[in-house]
């Protein structure tokens, strides 16, 4: 298993996502009814998919070893870019979650932080799965090991099983 070629595939899967979520808030903005079933099921997707296994498979393995194996360099990337976007990324995701409990309770002001949140996310999610793919996956690939690349497709395969 070649767990980056496995993580730009996974890409391809959320940035689907992000364009539903962009769909949506579309809607909200034309004055349509927010469908809460609809937004509770892409909050679930980026929780579970986006984030617990490939963020999780990303920051256990892949970013690990390059903070551990890419000396300063690896270590900015991942610490002050990569894993401070996916801090990010679960603000505005929680934010998110709670604008829709407030507008389900009446509250339709907070309607703009619906569309706030869920685009702030998908907009940073789109360039963040550019700059791994274009720079970060690419990085990692030229400079660490074969044996470390291997042991992180192995730690990838276990880890989808």
């Amino acid at each position: 298993m070649n767990s980056i070629e496995l993580m730009v595939h996974e890409h391809t899967n959320i940035l689907r996502m992000l364009m539903v979520v962009r769909k949506a808030c579309h809607k909200i903005l034309l004055g349509d009814d927010i469908c809460y079933e609809d937004f509770e099921k892409m909050i679930d997707f980026i929780r579970s998919y986006a984030d617990a296994h490939h963020h999780g498979k990303e920051e256990k393995f892949l970013f690990k070893e390059m903070e551990t194996n890419l000396g300063s360099a690896g270590k900015q990337l991942v610490r002050h870019g990569m894993l401070v976007e996916h801090d990010l990324g679960r603000l505005f995701i929680s934010e998110l979650n709670d604008a829709l409990e407030q507008v389900k309770s009446g509250n339709q002001e907070i309607k703009l932080d619906i569309i706030a949140n869920a685009i702030g996310y998908a907009n940073l999610l789109t360039r963040h799965i550019s700059k791994e793919d274009q720079v970060v996956y690419t990085f990692a690939q030229r400079e660490l090991s074969k044996e470390i690349i291997d042991t992180i497709n192995k730690q990838t395969e276990d880890f989808e099983q």
